[in-house]
């Protein structure tokens, strides 16, 4: 049995679900929070996730970032060194899903070249009606970002399980092949 941590950077432009996932994630889908307060900061959640088929687990400690531009160099300070991303835009505007390579420009400098793995989350999703971003753009672009997509509904807890089971593997399965390498590299 291994218990892993790992800290997962929360990023995205404002107001597109960020802090309603990250307590969603948290409360195992019992809180949504109504009201709506813009995060100015960085605020911390521990949420610790079985790994199937195995005893293994990882405790992610999401850093749900402030997503407001003028806030944004600031909390970059209380990032440390993220072992997961998670960039998250709103379905509903196509402005959100353009600003996420900048996103990942910023998180790459801060990063300083070292991969993070992680996902590209279109929250959402149950405002289709209103939707912007076509599931098939969106997954393009993660793939050609190095991360797994997810459309995900924060107030109506849609898939958001899904996304932390993803994120939870993503870093095991880096766990286990950095194990192995280091097994391979000690004499028989």
């Amino acid at each position: 049995m291994v218990k892993l941590r790992a800290r997962c950077l929360l990023v995205g432009d404002t107001a597109v679900g960020k802090s309603a996932l990250s307590h969603v994630f948290h409360s195992d889908g019992t809180l949504f929070q109504k009201n709506y307060s813009m995060t100015t900061g960085v605020e911390l959640l521990m949420k610790c996730v079985n790994i199937p088929e195995t005893d293994d687990s990882v405790e992610l400690y999401i850093i749900d970032s402030a997503g407001k531009e003028t806030l944004v160099e600031a909390c970059e300070k209380m990032w440390g060194v993220p072992s997961l991303l998670c960039l998250v835009f709103d379905l509903t505007s196509e402005q959100s899903f353009a600003n996420c390579s900048q996103w990942m420009e910023r998180v790459r400098a801060h990063c300083q070249g070292l991969h993070v793995p992680g996902a590209l989350v279109g929250n959402k999703s149950d405002s289709s009606a209103r939707r912007e971003v076509q599931a098939s753009i969106a997954q393009e672009w993660a793939e050609s970002q190095g991360l797994e997509y997810h459309e995900t509904a924060a107030k109506e807890m849609e898939n958001c399980d899904a996304l932390l089971l993803s994120l939870a593997r993503a870093f095991h399965s880096l766990y286990q092949e950095r194990r192995e390498t280091i097994q391979n590299l000690s004499p028989g």
